[in-house]
């Protein structure tokens, strides 16, 4: 039970489910709050639809041309796919070429799912 102290009064305990408790633990929380983050902005999931119908490389002049945003904004979103570790690159010259890493875009899309799937 959890006290809940208002004004300096005595605890208040909850009436109606004492035995209310979460089950997802705070680190479960917290994966999938990242998780749902990494996801949770339109151009990141432009870039990782563009970058999942290719099975090769693409380069990014080509992601910036497709993109309704600049190229810095463009670069910030690959580096934090990157960071994620949903994507990667490879420099030819002067242009770095991006792919999907698909085992890791599959244990996000299995973790984000099995934690909804125990929602129900």
């Amino acid at each position: 039970m959890t006290d809940i102290i208002i004004d300096g009064d005595e605890p208040a305990v909850g009436c109606c489910n004492p035995t209310l408790a979460p089950r997802i633990s705070a680190e479960a929380a917290r994966q999938l709050s990242d998780d749902l983050g990494i996801l949770g902005h339109p151009i990141r999931l432009q870039i990782l639809d563009m970058l999942a119908q290719h099975d090769g490389d693409v380069c990014v002049c080509d992601l910036e041309a497709a993109l309704p945003v600049k190229q810095p904004t463009v670069s910030h979103h690959l580096k934090l796919l990157r960071s994620a570790g949903l994507i990667d690159c490879e420099r030819r010259g002067l242009w770095a070429y991006y792919f999907v890493h698909r085992e890791n875009l599959d244990a996000l899309r299995q973790r984000v799912v099995g934690q909804f799937d125990s929602l129900r």
